[in-house]
This record gives structure tokens, C-alpha cells and sequence, in this order.
């Protein structure tokens, strides 16, 4: 499904934010595909590991979370399925904020308010799911009050 504007943003408004989101989920994602390439690397490892109970390996799950955070990315950029992509994309971020709760040592300087740079760099994710919703609101079919 195309994303369809029913409301006063200007389209282009509209194309940029998710084009500009799908960008950063493509580049992310492309950067797990090669060990060491990605910041974000041993991070997400840890937390995949954690969210398993170390059932599935974080090294093994890197790929398949590439795989996700590239399809997301293209999807945004091309415009397809994008309500479902922003669905997943919410799941995706939920996921990211569970570092938190299993490792404050590496979210936390000082509990609840000091964030190191890995806490700031999930915070900022607040953004993306902000984003997402307002991307969602905007591709809502227009209700029969708006036609």
C-alpha cells in the first residue's frame, strides 16, 4: 500500500521524513552485514542475546536483524507496504529500548539520568518512533468527514 496524504503536510513534507527514515534503516542495516563495520555491533549482540536468554547466539541473529533493518529501509524508500513497515519499525524500536532494563551499565552513567553514549543513542530512538507515528497518521485513509 502507497502512502496517501490526508491532511494539510505537504506531500514532499511527508516523502522526505520517510525517505529520510528509510535512509538511516538501510545504512544501519547494511553496516551489520559486515562484522566490525557497524558502531552498533556488540550491541545489538548483547541485547539479542539478553531478549533470547541466551538461547540464540547475538552473532547468528546480526544477520537477520540486517535483513530486517535493510527491508524496512527499502520499503520506506520505495513507498511500499508502508503502514505495515511503520508496524514493524514500532516492534523494532521497542526492541531497542530493552538495553535499559538488561544492561543499565551500558545505558546509565547515573540511574535514572546519566546517559552514556550507547543510552544516548537508544534515547534518540524516541525520535524514530515519533516519527513513525506521525508517518502512520499521515498515510491513514481519509475518513468520509474528510472527503
Amino acid at each position: 500500500m502507497s502512502l496517501s496524504i490526508n491532511h494539510s503536510m505537504p506531500v514532499l513534507t511527508i516523502r522526505l521524513v520517510q525517505w529520510s527514515m528509510g535512509l538511516c534503516y538501510l545504512w544501519f542495516g547494511l553496516l551489520k552485514f559486515f562484522p566490525h563495520l557497524s558502531p552498533a555491533e556488540s550491541l545489538a549482540s548483547d541485547t539479542i542475546e539478553g531478549l533470547t536468554f541466551g538461547l540464540l547466539s547475538g552473532q547468528t541473529a546480526l544477520i537477520p536483524l540486517a535483513v530486517w533493518e535493510v527491508g524496512l529501509g527499502l520499503l520506506l524508500i520505495l513507498g511500499k507496504a508502508v503502514r505495515w513497515a511503520l508496524r514493524i519499525l514500532l516492534v523494532h524500536m521497542l526492541f531497542t529500548l530493552s538495553p535499559a532494563f538488561l544492561m543499565p551499565e551500558v545505558f546509565f552513567t547515573h540511574v535514572p539520568y546519566g546517559l552514556t553514549l550507547v543510552g544516548q543513542y537508544i534515547v534518540k530512538n524516541f525520535v524514530f518512533m515519533a516519527t513513525a507515528v506521525l508517518l502512520l497518521q499521515a498515510s491513514r485513509p481519509p475518513t468520509k468527514d474528510m472527503a
